[in-house]
C-alpha cells in the first residue's frame, strides 16, 4: 500500500476511481440480499450471509472483471422453517448444489456513477445471463490503512428459469410464491494487489 490515498486513485470521465488491481469483498461490510412476493401481498427479505467475490479493477475501467461465490446454505430470512424449506430439494438444494457462482463478461458505462455489469450467474447447475445495475458509491482508505472502495447492486431474476419451480396454487387465485426475485447487493472492497 501507499502512503497516500491520491496515489490509489485516478478521475476517469468526472469520477475518482481506484487505480487497477485486485480487490476482494470485504465480509464484514456486504450484504447480499433478495426481495420475494409471498401470496400474492407481501414481501420477504432475506440474505446470504455468507459470499466471496474478486473484483479485477482494469486500466480501463470498462475491461474490470468479477467473480463471486455464495453458499447456498448460509441463506436466512429470519424465519428457522422457511430457511429449512428454502435449502431444501424443492428450492436450492444446498446438500447438491452447495453454491450460486456470478461470472462477470463485460461492463458498460451508464451514467455518471451508474454501470451495468454483465455476467452469468449459475444456480443450481443452470447458468443464465444477468445485468446487474450497480452504483459506484466512492473510494477511500480505511482507519486501518486499507485501500476500499463502495459499491451497490440491483437485479431482478425469475426463479423458475433457474429450475426453481416449487409453488402451491391460492384458492383465492395466484401463487404462494412469486417467480420475479429482486436482488440487492451492498459491499465495500479492499485492493489486495
Amino acid at each position: 500500500m501507499t502512503s497516500s490515498t491520491d496515489a490509489v486513485t485516478r478521475d476517469w470521465e468526472g469520477l475518482t476511481i481506484p487505480t487497477a488491481g485486485t480487490y476482494e469483498l470485504d465480509a464484514a461490510h456486504k450484504r447480499v440480499g433478495f426481495v420475494a412476493r409471498h401470496m400474492m401481498v407481501s414481501k420477504v427479505r432475506g440474505e446470504f450471509v455468507e459470499a466471496s467475490a474478486t473484483i479485477t479493477v482494469g486500466e480501463d475501467p470498462l475491461q474490470s472483471s468479477v467473480t463471486a461465490t455464495i453458499q447456498a446454505a448460509s441463506i436466512t430470512t429470519g424465519q428457522a422453517d422457511r430457511d429449512a424449506h428454502v435449502r431444501s430439494g424443492d428450492f436450492l438444494d444446498v446438500e447438491k448444489y452447495p453454491t450460486l457462482e456470478f461470472r462477470s463478461t463485460g461492463v458498460k458505462s451508464r451514467d455518471g456513477n451508474e454501470f451495468v455489469l454483465l455476467g452469468e450467474l449459475t444456480i443450481k447447475d443452470v447458468t443464465r445471463q444477468v445485468e446487474l445495475e450497480v452504483q459506484f458509491e466512492g473510494v477511500g482508505r480505511s482507519p486501518f490503512g486499507q485501500d476500499i472502495f463502495g459499491f451497490s447492486a440491483r437485479t431482478e431474476i425469475d426463479r423458475e428459469e433457474f429450475g426453481l419451480t416449487w409453488n402451491v396454487a391460492l384458492e383465492s387465485g395466484g401463487v404462494l410464491v412469486g417467480k420475479k426475485i429482486k436482488i440487492e447487493i451492498e459491499g465495500e472492497a479492499i485492493r489486495q494487489a
